[in-house]
């Protein structure tokens, strides 16, 4: 079977290589790696151009006989989703497990409620609903957007009543991008620490996968999300179903040649 997976993050492929290895033993891994990508989405947002780069290179996996999809920036999920329906294979998005698990975690009303918090009392009391939201982080205004509709998607689909606050970690994308990688991490842990001493802050997400080595060193009580492990998880599930009766991805498809290797979208070479 083939495991296709779309970056737009350069560094980010050998780290989801090799999770993607230990997820799926013996998947050949096809990655296209274009930064083009998110330099325009975060510069002008998620042009046509954007939208168009997106489907050509989801077509080119799936012509390259990828199995199923993920795409590991949060940026361009809702482009690669709309891209989604005209393939026949499916496409995953990074965050989508990582929403799923922020709205799962969060405390029911019912556990948060007390005897005055009832219709006639005039509805919830604000101790009622502490605990009760999500804070998403980012080191890039292009990923809030798509993540926190992600998010209030998923919390509409379980009839959840739950609010989403948005904030760009400021100056972490700037560390990155000059190579100070323990600036970069430093920042995020301490904006995590900022949201997590927040009473009203049940979840916090990380909404990009660049971010999660990060989480680690915050050492907060609140749940701190990030997506790579899901995102890969949920691959890996949908490549080699856990259900024996369910075939996987590939069953049924002729084995097609795959590099595993690393594919430059400006020269088509692997590496």
């Amino acid at each position: 079977m083939i495991a296709g997976l779309l970056h737009t993050v350069p560094a980010l492929a050998a780290t989801f290589d090799a999770l993607v290895a230990d997820a799926v033993p013996g998947a050949q891994r096809e990655h296209i790696v274009d930064a083009w990508m998110l330099e325009t989405a975060i510069a002008e947002g998620v042009t046509p151009a954007v939208e168009a780069r997106v489907a050509s290179h989801l077509r080119h996996l799936q012509e390259a006989g990828a199995d199923a999809v993920l795409v590991t920036c949060s940026s361009i999920g809702e482009a690669a989703e709309r891209a989604a329906v005209s393939l026949s294979i499916p496409i995953l998005r990074v965050d989508a497990p990582m929403a799923a698990q922020a709205i799962a975690s969060l405390p029911t009303v019912a556990s948060s409620i007390n005897l005055a918090d009832t219709p006639s009392a005039g509805g919830l009391s604000e101790e009622a609903t502490l605990g009760r939201r999500v804070v998403v982080l980012a080191t890039n205004r292009a990923t809030l957007g798509p993540t926190t509709r992600l998010i209030e998607r998923e919390a509409a689909a379980r009839g959840v009543d739950a609010s989403v606050t948005a904030t760009v970690v400021e100056g972490a994308a700037a560390a990155r991008a000059r190579g100070d990688q323990a600036g970069h991490d430093r920042l995020i842990a301490d904006a995590v620490r900022a949201a997590a001493a927040d009473a009203g802050a049940g979840v916090i997400v990380l909404a990009q996968a660049s971010m999660a080595a990060a989480a680690e060193s915050a050492g907060v009580a609140v749940p701190v999300l990030t997506s790579p492990a899901g995102g890969v998880a949920s691959l890996a599930e949908t490549l080699t179903p856990s259900d024996p009766g369910k075939p996987d991805a590939s069953a049924n498809r002729p084995a097609a040649p795959g590099s595993g290797g690393t594919t430059d979208p400006q020269n088509g070479a692997s590496s």
